[in-house]
Parts: structure tokens; C-alpha cells; sequence
């Protein structure tokens, strides 16, 4: 079908997934936050709620990610740096205090842990009274971009992968409106990718999670219309807007002629986008807001379910109060100022963005079938192709840069010689400390004799083929700690290790 006669709201979805688009409603506006302690970060998400935005997105630190808990040696001067610290019920307690979890939808960039850490988030909204049924919100769930472009996994990839089925199988039944995956191609893009091979990837990612999903027993239709992605809103504006519509009319096309679907929702490709954080610079930081306003819009032309604006010190630190409500802003006036919401898909019919979303899509099916020859992305990441073109891209943008081929405004072109200071967040050494002390509490005053028999009924699931979601929750109840519970999944599964 040309993309011109086709209506917003129909197959295969080029010019939106919903007729109105935003005339109907607006992107979920989410402001990613977490760092230093739980009671921190809680501050920071009753401050961002008060100045506007419309859904909670969390940031982990790296022992979480990693399932370490904060007194782990390997932890040492990393608890809070990039994320808050979370290793167990009690925490999660703190950190979300005071927030409804039936009445805001939550965002947690997890991914190692994710099982792990949406069953601390439900067990909270059990003990606040919410429906489970009614609990809306997402895990990014995405382990395969982890070997590819981030390296924050645990597990080698196969039982990584029975994890995320596990997670589809357990929340199709308890949690039918969370979106149990954000498959991920913005760290693929931050990595140094191209449009073409982020829409790729990320989707041929997406293939090998439905046909594990599927390989597993589960109903294409009933956990298909839960997936969510993850896209990088970029500084080549119409080639960005491009790509979000290719991905979105490549995936239909897949799921319908690959797959089979026959639930339209199974067909629309919903995405959340975070403008790049590769491209903020510390050299004139207060010029990021600019970047950032445009790479917003493409977004938003493009036709994003949700959006998070990066602030304009992100290249110097932890966004400071004042530049993430800056960035809040820059989302309420492209939706309230500029008109762009009283059309779906503005940029549609144009002769250039109509050409450039035929080649992007063209490019990343050539090298979805690429991989489908190697035997599908496992396969790929296993043998190091996916990871290996990404370096190609990455290598080949850096000369550009170093070259002067590629303009970076205050970077190789348009210097000044002294730059202005920007005020940086610091996190306080002293959190870590009391982050531990807090811990040893907990480990002191739960119930041993239960947690441990949680954690060793864990251990005997794994070791079976039964679903991992009851034993985990059923561990994080008796306040085993994130690392216990990792730790009992390495005994099984082991660890993976780069070749």
C-alpha cells in the first residue's frame, strides 16, 4: 500500500498506530530519574510529578543491574553513582513512598534483574491495594542488546533468554496491561550505529524473543500486543523521523506475514524515545537544549507513545534539578505550543521523508535476512556480526568527526576557548555507607530460616523447566536481597563471559 493513501490507524501502520494520534493522546511524557538512596530519588520523583510529567521512569545503579547488592566488594564506589540503589523490598518501600502505583505508569530500565525488580514493584502495589490487573507500565526486559551494545548481563544468553519468556508467561496471565519487554535499540544507536541498522537489529532482536516466546508454548496473540520498543531519537531530524516510521510499518509487515498475527495490536509497534545522549557535549552544554528540542520533535513527528528529553548537563553529570525540568519543558511546548499534535504523521507525503522511510526499511530488512542465514540473532551476537558492524559504523563516524566531514557544533567547529562552569550533581560518598548499613538491617531483622528456603526453592525451579516469576516473588516477599537471589540463578545457569 503507498504510504500516501494510507490512513493513520491502519496497516501496516507507517503514519501511526492510532488514527488521532495525539489529538486523541499525548505521548506519556517520562523524565528517567534515580541516583543516590531510595529516599533521594523519591524527592527527585514527587518533584518531576509536581512539575508535570505523566509517567515514572527509573534508573538503576550498576550493582543493581548486575545482581549485586550494595556491600558486594565488586559494588564498591558505584552504589547510587548511575542509579539509585535498590537490593530489596525495603527499598523499593522507600523509594516509591507516597505514589500511587494504580494511578502513574512506571518506566524501570532493568534488565539482568528485571524479574527481580518488577516483583519488588508488584509486591509493593499489593501491599497499597492496586488491582494487578489494572497495573500499567513497562520493564525493559531486553537482555540481547546487553551482549550487543551494553554489557550489562549476568547469565549466558540461553537461560538469560528462558528468564524474558518466563517474565511473558507470568505477566500475560497477572499483569495483562504491562508491557513485559522494551526491546531496545537505543543503546544499539548509542553504541555508534546507523538509523538503518538500529531499526535491524532491535527487530531481529524482537524476532528471536517472539519465536522463544512462542517455542515456549505461549499464544502469539495474547503476549504479542504487551511488547514494547525502545528507540534513540537522533540529530539527523527527517532521517529520524523516517526511521520511526519504517520500524513501525517493517514490524507490521513482519509480524503479519512472518508470524502470522491476526490481532491488529499485535501488528503496531509502540515506542518510547529518548533523545541521544551520544550526541550531548560538554563543551557548551547549554547548546544541548537545542539539540535536544529538535530531537524531541522528530520524535514526536514520528509518532512515539512516550518520550524522555535528556538534560543539558548530562555530558557533565546526573541531571541537576533545574536541567531536568528544562528538558520536562522542552516536551510541554512542542505539545502545547507548537500545533504539531493537531496532525497525525505532519511529515507524511513529503517526497524526501516518503523515499527515506523506503530505503531505511529496505536496508534493515536486508539485514534481518542477513542474520536469518546465520541461524537468527542469538546467533549473530554469539558469533560477533551484530557487534561488529556496529564498531564498523561507530569507527567510521568517529574519522568523520576527526576529519571535520561531520560538524559538531563547539566540538570541531565553533569553539570557544573558555568555557562557561555549569553547576553538576554530586552524590555524596556518604550514601554508600549508609545504603549498606540499611541492608545489614534488613538482612538482620527478616525472617533467616524463610528467606533462605525461598531462595532454595529458587534454586530447584531453575534447575526444573517450572516458571521462575512465583519463586522469585515468592523470595523477594521474605526480603531475599537482589544478589541472593542473582547469586542462586549463577549457581545454575552460570556466568557469561565475553570471548
Amino acid at each position: 500500500m503507498n504510504a500516501r493513501a494510507e490512513a493513520p490507524g491502519e496497516f501496516p501502520y507507517t503514519r501511526g498506530i492510532h488514527p488521532e494520534m495525539y489529538r486523541r493522546r499525548l505521548w506519556t511524557m517520562r523524565q528517567y530519574a534515580g541516583f543516590g538512596s531510595a529516599e533521594e530519588s523519591n524527592r527527585r520523583f514527587h518533584f518531576l510529578l509536581s512539575q508535570g510529567i505523566t509517567g515514572l521512569s527509573i534508573a538503576f545503579d550498576l550493582p543493581t543491574q548486575m545482581g549485586l547488592d550494595s556491600d558486594h566488594p565488586l559494588a564498591a564506589g558505584e552504589v547510587g553513582r548511575v542509579g539509585v540503589a535498590i537490593s530489596s523490598l525495603a527499598d523499593m518501600q522507600t523509594l516509591l513512598e507516597g505514589i500511587r502505583l494504580d494511578q502513574v505508569t512506571t518506566s524501570m530500565t532493568i534488565n539482568a534483574t528485571a524479574a527481580i525488580l518488577l516483583s519488588l514493584y508488584v509486591l509493593l502495589a499489593k501491599r497499597q491495594g492496586a488491582d494487578l490487573r489494572k497495573l500499567s507500565g513497562t520493564v525493559q526486559n531486553d537482555i540481547l542488546k546487553e551482549y550487543i551494545a551494553r554489557g550489562a548481563y549476568i547469565y549466558p544468553p540461553r537461560p538469560a533468554m528462558r528468564i524474558v519468556t518466563d517474565l511473558f508467561a507470568w505477566a500475560a496471565a497477572e499483569l495483562p496491561e504491562w508491557n513485559t519487554i522494551s526491546i531496545s535499540g537505543y543503546h544499539i544507536r548509542e553504541a555508534g550505529s546507523t538509523a538503518a541498522q538500529e531499526v535491524a537489529f532491535t527487530l531481529a532482536n524482537a524476532i528471536a524473543y517472539i519465536e522463544a516466546a512462542v517455542g515456549a508454548g505461549l499464544d502469539l496473540d495474547a503476549f504479542a500486543p504487551r511488547l514494547s520498543f525502545f528507540f534513540n531519537a537522533h540529530n539527523d531530524f527527517l532521517e529520524e523521523i523516517a526511521k520511526f516510521r519504517a520500524a513501525r510499518r517493517l514490524y507490521a509487515r513482519l509480524m503479519k506475514e512472518r508470524f502470522g498475527a491476526k490481532n491488529p495490536r499485535s501488528m503496531m509497534l509502540r515506542f518510547h524515545a529518548q533523545t541521544a545522549g551520544s550526541s550531548l557535549t560538554a563543551q557548551q552544554p547549554d547548546v544541548n537544549v537545542v539539540r535536544v528540542a529538535l530531537q524531541a520533535l522528530a520524535a514526536v513527528l514520528g509518532g512515539a507513545q512516550s518520550l524522555h528529553t535528556n538534560s543539558r548537563d548530562e555530558a557533565l553529570g546526573l541531571p541537576t534539578e533545574e536541567a531536568a525540568r528544562l528538558a520536562l519543558r522542552t516536551q510541554q511546548i512542542i505539545a502545547y505550543e507548537t500545533g504539531v499534535t493537531q496532525v497525525a504523521d505532519p511529515a507524511g507525503g513529503s517526497e524526501f521523508i516518503e523515499a527515506k522511510t523506503a530505503e531505511i526499511e529496505r536496508g534493515a530488512r536486508e539485514y534481518i535476512e542477513r542474520i536469518d542465514a546465520m541461524g537468527g540473532s542469538l546467533a549473530a551476537i554469539e558469533n560477533g556480526f551484530i557487534q561488529g558492524e556496529i564498531e564498523s559504523a561507530a569507527y567510521a563516524y568517529q574519522r568523520s568527526v576527526e576529519d571535520g566531514t561531520t560538524i559538531v557544533v563547539g566540538v570541531n567547529r565553533f569553539r570557544q576557548p573558555q568555557e562557561p562552569s555549569a553547576p553538576v550533581l554530586h552524590i555524596d560518598p556518604e550514601i554508600e555507607r549508609r545504603q549498606i548499613e540499611r541492608l545489614r538491617e534488613v538482612r538482620a531483622s527478616r525472617d533467616r530460616t524463610a528467606a533462605e528456603a525461598r531462595l532454595k526453592e529458587l534454586e530447584q525451579a531453575a534447575r526444573s523447566s517450572d516458571n521462575l516469576l512465583p519463586k522469585i516473588l515468592a523470595a523477594c516477599e521474605a526480603y531475599a536481597t537482589v544478589g541472593e537471589i542473582s547469586d542462586g540463578l549463577r549457581r545454575v545457569f552460570g556466568e557469561h563471559h565475553e570471548r
